[in-house]
């Protein structure tokens, strides 16, 4: 059987275990009348703006349709791989998503059995995304290997293109409106008024939780989807270009990343049940199963293939980078780490104080995962050359499922803790959802450094890919044209992470004056005598939200085709070298500095420093609300514009290559 059809029926069987994750989840029962209508408005919010973010995105992938199809050889194929690539991607945001507004409602109730049965039923619900993930991706990249000939190998860069086009609409779009909706909600709510996380007469509240699941979970499913899809691409693409190239070294990322999903499905579904209430061990224990079984077979994998054990090495560096990077994440992020405390402490002097700290830790937290992703290059180069660092990457995102179940997992627990303060539960499930909506926060802030790492290392590998297509062997650094493209690159994420940041602070500014003026118009708000006006909350963050789209997505995509047109192929290198690296460290300073002030706040909200509604938490409050847009929206976006700017750069080579105006 070729092996294309593995990939196929690896896909198929991710996308069953999907299907049975979901129907394990929506046999639970929904809880009381007040936690459906709750669940509903924010199932309701959610789709809608799906909905509006779809029409905008059929209008860039129509225009970029058309000039693919008519503008470049095997236009047509290019266009099919391109939206291929573009359908699985949103397929597996709105999966995803769609069941994660599902599962909060039935976590909340589930939570009246206790800790471990509301556990299971986040992580079944979570795991839905996961499994897309892996499946929409392995069946869409499989089609095309079963239709495309060995010479059209290269047109795969097509798919990872759609990828990662769709990733870069839900990880702005959804970043802008989750962190609109929460910022607003956080200004008026708890520093103006006093009140709780997710309060009923918060105007903002349902926006707010409609925002987790745009954002930490379609978002995030799209931009983990695209590292995944475009990583395989560039394994591909770079087999196809060695010299001796055999058929099992051809095919190897794709049994590795199929491998992967075994080792997933063992660490999801043996995952163990959460003992004296550390859930945060359990997780790791699930990332530790799923890496123990992907490493026995890939090993396995490697022998019977008679490849060089180099090559295991390589995909074992990956693997274990992975961990390291949700571990780092959480030493500098998690609810009780020194960072965070350090951050509370800092809150006692006031906002500026607790900011200062804050991006004092997100400067400092740059060092060690930089130097995993170095060891991991170092390793993998050494055992098995370039084609070592792609395959790295691959054996790293071999976890994608596990790891996007537990980043899932936190906007489910987040839901579901808001609904049972909304419902007014009783104390026990209340303790039960608010403990696992601590474990999410964490979760979301560990699995984007996972994201942005493996981010790196996917344009790493498809940087190597670009030097193969436009045949460049060295990049000089002393060539004027070279250095252009470093300056520029190193810029990108810059002016890229600015208008992200500008579009948050507009609408989050919007949110606050919509928020007061319900507050001070609708008599009997504050005394739950009325209900406020939750449409117009979650219109005012959907409208902001497309509207800043279209800038950033311009800039991602015109800057590699300015400078490939204008200083030719070796600025466009240049470009890539320097974006990347700044991309990475950027990112890695805002996720984290962000994740470590929002932990600080709720280190103080449980008790610390005089509690909620102190002068300290009041400053917590403010620092988060500058964290919130670093670490939901700017940060993580900087993943999917690193590779729209690679593909499209790999894309367009050949165009470069022939109508450069600087040779």
């Amino acid at each position: 059987m070729e092996f294309y059809y593995y990939s196929i029926l690896a896909g198929i069987v991710a996308l069953v275990v999907a299907v049975i994750s979901a129907m394990l989840v929506l046999r639970e029962k929904e809880g009381t009348k007040q936690m459906i209508e709750i669940a509903n408005a924010i199932k309701e919010g959610a789709n809608a703006y799906l909905k509006r973010q779809m029409k905008t995105i059929i209008i860039f992938a129509v225009i970029l349709s058309i000039l693919f199809f008519f503008g470049l050889s095997n236009g047509p194929r290019i266009v099919l791989a391109f939206l291929v690539g573009a359908i699985t991607s949103y397929l597996t945001a709105y999966l995803g998503m769609s069941i994660a507004v599902r599962s909060n409602v039935r976590t909340t109730k589930s939570a009246e059995r206790g800790l471990n049965d509301a556990f299971k039923t986040a992580i079944l619900g979570g795991s839905v995304t996961g499994f897309a993930a892996v499946g929409f991706s392995l069946i869409g990249l499989g089609a095309l290997l079963a239709y495309f000939t060995t010479l059209q190998i290269p047109l795969l860069i097509g798919f990872g293109f759609g990828a990662s086009l769709i990733s870069l609409f839900a990880r702005v779009g959804g970043g802008i409106y989750t962190k609109a909706a929460d910022v607003g909600a956080d200004l008026v709510g708890k520093t103006e008024l006093n009140l709780p996380e997710d309060d009923v007469r918060n105007p903002a509240t349902i926006a707010d939780n409609v925002g987790d699941n745009v954002g930490d979970c379609a978002g995030m499913a799209a931009d983990v989807f695209e590292s995944y899809s475009v990583t395989l691409v560039a394994a591909l693409l770079i087999a196809n270009s060695l010299p001796h190239v055999t058929a099992s070294l051809f095919a190897y990322p794709i049994y590795i990343a199929a491998l992967g999903l075994i080792g997933s499905m063992a660490g999801i579904f043996f995952i163990p049940k959460v003992r004296n209430g550390k859930v945060v061990r359990t997780l790791y224990a699930s990332i530790l199963i799923t890496v123990a079984i992907a490493a026995i077979l890939d090993i396995a994998l490697t022998r019977y293939l008679a490849l060089p054990m180099g090559y295991f090495v390589a995909v074992l560096s990956g693997l274990v980078l992975a961990f390291l990077l949700f571990w780092v994440s959480d030493y500098y992020t998690g609810g009780s780490s020194k960072s965070v405390i350090k951050i509370a402490t800092a809150s006692k002097g006031g906002a500026g104080t607790n900011v200062i700290m804050g991006l004092a830790v997100g400067l400092r937290s740059t060092w060690m995962p930089a130097l995993f992703v170095v060891g991991a290059i170092l390793v993998s180069y050494f055992e098995a050359g370039v084609y070592g660092i792609a395959i790295a990457a691959a054996g790293m995102f071999s976890l994608t499922a596990t790891i996007l179940t537990i980043d899932s997992f936190g906007p489910i627990t987040d839901n579901a803790g808001g609904i049972a303060e909304m419902s007014h539960l009783s104390h026990s499930v209340r303790k039960v959802t608010d403990t696992l909506d601590a474990v999410g926060n964490t979760t979301k802030a560990t699995t984007k450094g996972f994201a942005i790492g493996g981010a790196t290392l996917s344009a790493i590998a498809l940087f190597v890919a670009f030097a193969n297509a436009v045949n460049i062997t060295a990049i000089n650094v002393l060539n004027p044209l070279v250095t252009i493209g470093i300056i520029i690159g190193a810029l990108l994420p810059f002016i890229f992470s600015s208008f992200l940041m500008e579009a948050v602070g507009h609408a989050a500014n919007m949110m606050v004056e919509e928020v007061r003026r319900q507050v001070k118009t609708i008599k009997g708000l504050m005394q739950g005598k009325a209900k406020p006006d939750y449409a117009r909350a979650v219109d005012i963050a959907t409208v902001n939200a497309l509207k800043s789209l279209a800038v950033p997505e311009l800039i991602a995509i015109i800057t590699p085709i300015a400078v490939g047109l204008i200083f030719g192929k070796e600025a466009l290198g240049g470009l890539l070298v320097g974006m990347i690296p700044a991309s990475f460290m950027l990112a890695l300073f805002m996720a984290n500095s962000g994740g470590a002030m929002d932990n600080a706040k709720k280190y103080i909200e449980s008790g610390h420093f005089g509690g909620k509604g102190s002068d300290a938490h009041k400053a917590a409050v403010v620092g988060d609300t500058l964290g919130d847009p670093l670490k939901d929206t700017a940060g993580p976006a900087l993943n999917s514009m690193i590779k729209v700017v690679s593909t499209i750069s790999i894309l367009l080579a050949p165009v470069f290559v022939t109508f450069a105006l600087v040779h």
